[in-house]
């Protein structure tokens, strides 16, 4: 008997025997996007926001999506809820196309954004419950939905309040819970922890992570916290200018992309240890300032003891010796010539699409 995948590559086959089931696991692709592409017209003139995002997603990753403002991460992610038509390009998410199976799309994914989702002087389990008969749920299944989500999110003890009482780590929960409400197999994240102070982002990334231990739901996030990409996410990706210039696994990234800052402090003949470091193999962004030299080398603990003795061997020692791991914010830096944080455009993707 031969099964054929409804998830393969477009003009090919996945094809295998009911035994290879047993003995093989069958991955399944949760967004699949192909040459994807969104321009807007401004007064400006017409604004390309995406110019040709592929994006592949396993079921079960946990991926941050990141990129500097103005970079088409914010369009990408609305085309992939379907909030935005693409100009060009396909998608499937959850197994569905965002432009004909819109509506398909939307009862497999769960989307908290930016902003909060509950009614101001709407009381948080009523908004809950409300939530869930619109995804087609009974009565009874949403009230039980909603008092389960109330004591996942832990707000059982504010379910009676407004959501206009609430503090701003509570109100964000409860948008999570929200977007949980379906128990959807996606899950996408816009920012899911801004403005939350940082015992709050601990607790809520908490929570996400025994959901998603629990129920297997694949996370999408967008973030500027790089701490939150580097420590949590299995795979970034870095889009620039309406592109995806990086996919790979934050390590990974790290250690490629941008390398140990390392930094000495010579006594003796600066240039002659600048020209011993110079000539190693990967350096990069070599400088010198008084008697100290700073560079970027692909593996900054083993570069450094032999370093030392060549260096001893021109006539200079280093007294001091500084090797610092680089950050996610270093790869961007490096990718893109300018921190995750630094303003991309003058109009941003928000004006835009407005």
């Amino acid at each position: 008997m031969i099964w054929e995948s409804p998830f393969a590559e477009r003009g090919q086959q996945s094809r295998f025997s009911l035994a290879d089931a047993y003995s093989v696991r069958y991955v399944v692709r949760m967004i699949e996007a192909r040459d994807l592409q969104k321009a807007f017209r401004t007064k400006a003139g017409p604004v390309e926001a995406v110019r040709g995002v592929d994006l592949r997603v396993q079921e079960g990753e946990l991926v941050a999506f990141l990129g500097p403002n103005g970079a088409g991460k914010t369009t990408t992610l609305r085309m992939l809820t379907t909030l935005l038509r693409p100009t060009s390009g396909s998608a499937r998410v959850a197994g569905y196309d965002i432009t004909d199976e819109a509506a398909r799309v939307r009862q497999r994914i769960g989307f908290i954004g930016q902003g909060n989702s509950a009614g101001y002087y709407h009381r948080i389990r009523d908004e809950l419950v409300i939530q869930g008969r619109a995804y087609g749920l009974t009565w009874r299944r949403a009230r039980h939905r909603a008092d389960e989500l109330l004591e996942v999110m832990e707000l059982t003890a504010l379910a009676d309040r407004t959501a206009g009482t609430l503090s701003g780590g509570q109100r964000r929960r409860l948008d999570v819970a929200l977007g949980l409400v379906h128990s959807p197999p996606l899950l996408f994240l816009d920012e899911p922890s801004t403005g939350l102070d940082p015992q709050t982002r601990a607790r809520l990334w908490e929570q996400l992570l025994e959901l998603r231990e629990r129920q297997g739901t694949t996370i999408f996030l967008t973030t500027h916290y790089l701490e939150e990409a580097d420590t949590r996410a299995e795979r970034v990706i870095i889009v620039d200018h309406g592109r995806v210039i990086a996919d790979d696994t934050p390590s990974a990234l790290k250690r490629g992309l941008a390398g140990d800052l390392v930094r000495l402090r010579v006594k003796g003949s600066t240039t002659a240890a600048a020209a011993v470091v110079e000539a190693l193999p990967g350096v990069r962004d070599l400088e010198t300032s008084g008697d100290w030299i700073t560079a970027r080398l692909p593996d900054g603990s083993t570069a450094v003891p032999p370093l030392l003795e060549r260096i001893r061997a021109h006539d200079a020692e280093v007294v001091e010796v500084e090797v610092l791991p680089p950050t996610l914010d270093d790869v961007f830096l490096a990718l893109t010539g300018r921190s995750l944080r630094e303003e991309g455009t003058t109009q941003t993707e928000e004006e835009m699409t407005r």
